[in-house]
C-alpha cells in the first residue's frame, strides 16, 4: 500500500525533459539551483554554469556573480571593481544559447542585490528543495546570511573551495574571502558540503580533446571552447585545462552515490567534505547534453 502511494506520487511530479529534446528515459527533477561565482575568471565557471542550465534533473533558479581578487584582477588587466558586473555580462552572454524557460534571472554582487535575491529564493515556498551552488569565494552567501539567518535551514550549500588538509595554505576561493568562509562555516547552521581543492583539481580535459572533439558538440560548446582560446595570462596550459567547477552539477545533477564524503566537525557542527568523484562522467554527461540540446543564440 505504501509503495502504491509512493507510485501515485511520483506519477504526480512533473518530468524532466526539455522540448524539442528526443524522448528518451525520464528524468525528473531533484532540486532548484542556486549558481554563484567569479565568472569574469576561469572560464571553468562558465562551463559549469552551462552543464547545470542543461541537466534536466535541476532547474536553475539565479544566477549571482562575485567579484575576482584584486591582485587577480590586475593580472587579468581588469578593474578589480567591475569584475562582478563583467561575470554577469558574460553569464547572460551564455544564457543566449539556451531555450528562453531554462534562462535564470542574473544579478551581480557589486553592492548587496546578489544577498537580497539569494534570500528572496530562499524565502519562496517550492516543493523543490533549494541548493546554493559556489564555485568561488563565499562572500555573496555570508552576505545572504548576515542579512536572514534564518534561510540557513531553508537550502543547503555546495562550495568549491578550501583544502582536505588542515592548514588550507593558499586556495583561492577560501582566502579571497576569509572571513566570509569562516563566518558561514563557523557562525551559522547551513548545511554544506565541501568540494576541496585535492579533489577539484582532478577535474582535468586535455586540450586535444577540446580541439578534437568538444567545440563541434554545439554552438553553446563553441562559445565555451572560444573562451579557452582567449585565456586571462595568469592560467598557463600544460596539455589540459581545468573544469574545476564542474563538481558542483556532479554534487546536484547526479544521484548521490556519486558524491561520497567524509564528515569533519566545525566547532559545534559537522560538515560534509566530497572525495574520489568521477571526472569522466561529468564532462561524458555535459558532451552529451550539449549535444542533445543543440540551440542556435536567439
Amino acid at each position: 500500500m505504501r509503495r502504491r502511494h509512493l507510485l501515485g506520487c511520483l506519477a504526480a511530479l512533473p518530468l524532466a525533459h526539455a522540448p524539442g529534446r528526443p524522448a528518451g528515459i525520464v528524468q525528473r527533477p531533484l532540486a532548484r539551483v542556486i549558481v554563484d561565482n567569479d565568472f569574469a575568471g576561469d572560464p571553468d565557471g562558465l562551463v559549469a554554469l552551462a552543464h547545470q542550465l542543461l541537466a534536466p534533473t535541476t532547474r536553475t533558479v539565479l544566477v549571482t556573480t562575485s567579484p575576482l581578487d584584486a591582485k587577480l584582477a590586475a593580472l587579468a588587466g581588469l578593474d578589480a571593481g567591475r569584475t562582478a558586473a563583467a561575470g554577469a555580462r558574460l553569464a547572460g552572454e551564455l544564457l543566449r544559447f539556451v531555450r528562453p524557460a531554462a534562462r535564470p534571472p542574473i544579478v551581480a554582487g557589486d553592492d548587496a542585490g546578489a544577498a537580497r535575491a539569494i534570500v528572496a529564493e530562499a524565502l519562496r515556498d517550492d516543493p523543490l528543495p533549494l541548493v546554493l551552488t559556489c564555485g568561488g569565494p563565499l562572500t555573496n552567501v555570508a552576505a545572504a546570511l548576515r542579512l536572514r539567518p534564518d534561510i540557513a535551514t531553508r537550502m543547503r550549500l555546495v562550495w568549491i573551495g578550501g583544502s582536505a588538509a588542515d592548514d588550507a595554505g593558499t586556495e583561492y576561493n577560501l582566502m579571497t574571502d576569509l572571513a566570509a568562509a569562516r563566518y558561514v562555516f563557523e557562525d551559522t547552521r547551513i548545511p554544506i558540503l565541501q568540494i576541496p581543492v585535492e579533489e577539484y583539481r582532478r577535474f582535468q580535459v586535455s586540450v586535444a580533446e577540446l580541439d578534437a572533439g568538444f567545440r563541434a558538440a554545439s554552438p553553446l560548446a563553441r562559445w565555451l571552447y572560444d573562451r579557452y582560446r582567449h585565456l586571462p595570462p595568469f592560467v598557463q596550459p600544460g596539455g589540459t585545462l581545468t573544469f574545476g567547477d564542474s563538481p558542483l552539477v556532479t554534487a546536484t545533477a547526479f544521484d548521490p552515490a556519486a558524491t561520497p564524503f567524509t564528515v569533519r566537525r566545525v566547532k559545534e557542527r559537522e560538515v560534509r567534505m566530497a572525495h574520489s568523484l568521477d571526472p569522466r562522467l561529468n564532462y561524458a554527461d555535459l558532451v552529451a547534453l550539449l549535444r542533445l540540446d543543440q540551440k542556435a543564440p536567439t
